[in-house]
């Protein structure tokens, strides 16, 4: 069968969902360590202004003493080349600059006296950013601004983060 498989147990008994068992939603509302709970979410994704945002997101944390939640939105490329027919269809590429960006990270001396977290999401970095922000119940999200021809044209990922999120936005020039 294609598509998404819904899985029966062995034993003939019913799976518990959110609507029968309130306390599976609760925990995965909650589902993060406790410790970043109400932390700082930082997009980075190794750029100039994803570094400054990252300097400035390491400098609230350490005055509000809560943790650093680093967000790396993997690529996502068109599988289809749109023809004007049909919208095309997006497939989540292997990004392996989170790993790299990790291993930057963990060697970085001023990231060492704050707790620190790398997260990597796949999708519409907008959308994520305020997902993880989210999930984590974070007080604020810092992301660096964008200059060029490309944050003209489409909007920038800062604006249109700052337009939609539930939660303050600072954007780093």
């Amino acid at each position: 069968m294609a598509g998404h498989e819904i899985p029966e147990p062995a034993d003939g008994r019913p799976i518990a969902d959110e609507a029968t068992v309130p306390e599976l939603a609760t925990a995965r509302h909650h589902s993060c360590d406790p410790a970043f709970r109400h932390g700082v979410v930082v997009g980075f994704d190794g750029s100039v202004s994803s570094e400054r945002a990252l300097s400035y997101a390491i400098g609230m944390a350490r005055r509000t003493r809560s943790a650093l939640i680093i967000v790396h939105v993997a690529n996502r490329l068109p599988a289809t080349v749109w023809a004007g027919c049909e919208p095309p269809v997006f497939v989540d590429v292997p990004d392996h600059r989170t790993e790299v960006l990790g291993l930057e990270l963990a060697c970085a001396d001023y990231l060492a006296e704050i707790s620190w977290v790398l997260v990597e999401r796949g999708g519409d970095i907008c959308h994520e950013l305020e997902e993880v922000g989210k999930e984590y119940e974070a007080d604020a999200i810092v992301v660096g601004g964008t200059h060029g021809m490309v944050g003209r044209i489409f909007g920038s990922v800062a604006g249109r983060l700052a337009r939609r999120a539930q939660r303050p936005v600072v954007v780093i020039p």
